[in-house]
């Protein structure tokens, strides 16, 4: 179940957290991977530790070359491109009335512009190699629950998220119109115990004036129906579920991973 042998994957945002779990699990799962992120130091360390199976390269999400770059190593490395996921995002935590035009431009350029990028130029590596897949090649974006609802913390975040999980639609439609086999799904974490996750928990302390972010923690992990917060591994597993042939009759859908928080 969930195996990826004999398939490549780029990860975007791949050093820590979701990405990192995410590319661990699916060398495990006997895919290659290539590593990609802005923090380089971390992210060579991470592709060293899963061996020949992954390389690392430098990847600013909102830059063409960058990308290029990396469609070319997948291919020159490891072959061809089967799987992509657009996982790269920050987060702000500010409100409406706090936010400057400088920072909506940057919460644009990585969580939107970055999968825009992403999708365009992987397009023709992936339709090569879904061409002869019995299920076809995928793209997995890391969208959000707060691209489902609204966000108290961050209507900006919110936003972006949001236009996430429609493009992922649009998307799929998009390689369905052009007869192209390749899917596209989106993934939306609930509030994950991730360096992001420690940014909410401090923008959250702050609004509730709290002065200790491990309050507003417990907090949020008794939002969770489920009874804690999530894990990055919670979520990388259902990246590999979309990622893999398991999922081949998906496309244009939405997997909620909230631990019940939408439910509500």
């Amino acid at each position: 179940m969930n195996r990826l042998d004999g398939k490549v994957a780029l990860i975007s945002g791949a050093s820590r957290g979701i990405g990192a779990k995410t590319a661990e699990l699916m060398v495990a799962a006997g895919a290659k991977v290539i590593v990609a992120d802005v923090l380089d130091d971390l992210g060579r360390e991470t592709a060293k530790k899963l061996g020949d199976a992954a390389a690392y390269i430098h990847l600013d999400v909102t830059k063409e070359a960058d990308w290029r770059a990396a469609v070319e190593l997948a291919e020159s490395k490891f072959g061809g491109l089967d799987v992509l996921c657009n996982n790269a995002g920050v987060f702000t935590g500010l409100g409406i009335d706090e936010a400057t035009l400088d920072d909506w431009n940057k919460l644009v350029a990585v969580n939107m512009t970055g999968v825009f990028l992403g999708t365009k130029l992987c397009a023709d590596a992936l339709a090569a190699r879904g061409a002869d897949s019995p299920h076809g090649s995928a793209i997995v974006n890391t969208s959000s629950i707060a691209g489902l609802v609204g966000s108290q913390l961050d209507p900006l975040y919110s936003m972006t998220k949001g236009g996430v999980a429609l493009f992922t639609k649009s998307t799929a439609l998009f390689f369905a119109r052009k007869g192209q086999r390749v899917r596209c799904n989106s993934i939306h974490p609930g509030v994950i115990d991730t360096d992001m996750g420690a940014q909410t928990f401090v923008s959250r302390a702050q609004k509730q004036g709290l002065n200790d972010p491990s309050k507003a923690k417990e907090f949020s992990a008794k939002m969770h129906p489920i009874g804690r917060l999530g894990v990055a591994e919670d979520i990388a597993k259902g990246i590999l579920f979309l990622a893999s042939d398991d999922s081949g009759f998906m496309t244009g859908s939405g997997l909620v991973v909230d631990g019940g928080i939408t439910a509500q």
